[in-house]
C-alpha cells in the first residue's frame, strides 16, 4: 500500500451501548479513532424484500495496521456509514488491515 492511496479520511466507531429513562437500549456510536484509508467498492446488487428494492454494496476499506479493530465496529466517511463485516490483517506484517464492509443505505 503506498501512502498516495490513503487519500480519504475515515472515522472509525464502536457501539457504545446504554439505557434510556425508561430502560430501553439506547445504541449510541462512539467515535475511536480518525485515520487515512483507501476505498474501494467491490460489488453492489439490488434485491426486492419485503417489496422494497434495497441495496447493497460490498466496500473494501484498506487503513494501516492499528490494534482494536473489530468486526463489530463500524466505518463512517462523509455522509456515508459501511457496517464492517470482517477484518483481515494482511499478510500478518503489522503493516496494513482490509476491512471487508457492506455501505448502510
Amino acid at each position: 500500500m503506498r501512502i498516495g492511496e490513503l487519500r480519504h479520511r475515515i472515522t472509525l466507531q464502536k457501539l457504545n451501548p446504554s439505557r434510556d429513562s425508561f430502560g430501553a437500549e439506547d445504541p449510541e456510536w462512539v467515535d475511536v479513532a480518525t485515520v487515512w484509508a483507501a476505498i474501494y467498492p467491490i460489488s453492489g446488487r439490488e434485491y426486492f424484500a419485503a417489496q422494497q428494492v434495497n441495496a447493497e454494496i460490498s466496500t473494501k476499506i484498506i487503513i494501516r495496521y492499528r490494534t482494536g479493530v473489530e468486526s463489530k465496529m463500524r466505518v463512517t466517511y462523509g455522509e456515508r456509514t459501511f457496517e464492517i463485516l470482517a477484518v483481515i490483517h494482511f499478510q500478518e506484517k503489522k503493516k496494513e488491515l482490509q476491512l471487508m464492509c457492506r455501505e448502510v443505505v
